[in-house]
């Protein structure tokens, strides 16, 4: 039978895991993407391994096999990239009720969660100031943790390329050529054509970019959030903490990194982003009331995150309605779910089988066929 062949664009988290599989599977592979590897969404996340706190029950357990798929990945290639931390969470008074009520639901479903008292907490992460924590309950996740994204992607490309993966860089893709109602390749700016039997869109953030025709866009409704990473000596931290002012998590740099889910103000994709930046030192006086330590310190670094969120919320994946030779794999939570999705998309598309995994998640709920 003839070798496959398949063009992936996007080399994120969700690309790279699904070309390393599908070069696993035999498959010829061609990764197109946009910029350098490393520099995109991907490698602008909190990047927090979890499932708690995500519904239906189907995303929900779409999420505890990424967090699986990740361990697996990690001891399959030797990876330094996956950091299983665990969680601390608390919540303010406001939201108690709703906290309380979703660690039930997580251990109803099964899922690794504990309530653990104050002390226990401090244990974990000594840098904590005892009042943050408040007479909030405390729930302890030890099977969530984080992952180094540039490690990751540069890690799956290289085995991906050690398969015979060709990775193009710096190469944004301008259009995508048809024959009829089947894709048969794409067009970048650097004026060159790629061909191959299936085009798989990863493009997370830009999967309803304008150069895509317009039947072959996903509807898209991404959210910005700031990432602030801080030199903090003296400061020991090896645990995620979700909690009522920011996260905080260590880093593979060495440094704290602070995560506010929604930007302090309304940031867009236009918003100048440096240190100086008053949302950068105002989101650092917010993890101070988690760790007094940070109250002096600078930003390091800041970075704008933007989620790559489909418009209902919940994963697009699988092939397009009305078009052949064209797949998608957009979903937000990329982080966790990126070693899972490579190996159950891989699997669908060399075995032409229809993956039961991802019935509840396909494209055409969002999509009007042409």
């Amino acid at each position: 039978m003839a070798q496959r062949s398949f063009i992936v664009i996007g080399a994120g988290v969700i690309g790279a895991s699904v070309a390393f599989r599908l070069a696993q599977g035999g498959a010829k592979v061609t990764v197109v993407e946009a910029g350098d590897i490393g520099r995109g969404t991907s490698c602008n996340s909190f990047a927090w391994v979890n499932a708690h706190d995500k519904s239906p029950r189907a995303y929900h357990d779409l999420n505890v096999a990424g967090m699986a798929a990740h361990k697996h990945l990690a001891k399959e290639l030797r990876g330094d990239w996956y950091y299983e931390s665990g969680c601390l969470e608390w919540r303010g008074a406001a939201d108690r009720e709703a906290h309380v009520a979703n660690v039930g639901r997580l251990q109803d479903w099964g899922y690794n969660a504990q309530w653990i008292t104050a002390d226990q907490a401090l244990s974990f992460a000594p840098s904590i100031d005892p009042a943050a924590l408040g007479e909030s309950p405390v729930a302890w996740f030890p099977d969530e943790g984080w992952v180094d994204t540039t490690s990751y992607v540069r890690g799956l490309l290289a085995a991906a390329s050690a398969l015979g993966t060709t990775v193009v860089t710096n190469a944004r893709v301008t259009g995508v050529e048809c024959a009829g109602h089947k894709v048969v390749g794409i067009k970048t700016e650097t004026g060159t054509s790629y061909r191959a039997d299936t085009v798989v869109n990863c493009m997370g953030r830009w999967a309803d970019d304008p150069v895509l025709p317009n039947e072959l866009q996903v509807p898209m409704s991404p959210s910005y959030g700031l990432l602030v990473y801080v030199q903090a000596p003296g400061v020991h931290l090896n645990r995620v903490l979700f909690t009522p002012h920011c996260h905080v998590r260590p880093d593979a740099s060495g440094m704290l990194l602070i995560c506010k889910n929604d930007a302090i103000h309304a940031l867009g994709p236009n918003y100048v982003i440096d240190v100086a930046m008053p949302e950068a030192n105002a989101l650092i006086q917010e993890a101070s009331k988690i760790i007094p330590a940070l109250a002096s310190m600078r930003a390091s670094e800041v970075r704008l995150g933007i989620r790559a969120i489909p418009a209902d919320g919940l994963p697009a994946i699988g092939p397009f309605p009305g078009v052949d030779g064209y797949y998608v794999a957009i979903t937000h939570s990329g982080i966790t779910l990126a070693p899972a999705i490579g190996s159950i998309v891989a699997a669908e598309l060399l075995n032409e089988d229809s993956e039961v995994t991802l019935s509840a998640f396909r494209p055409d709920r969002l999509i009007t066929a042409p």
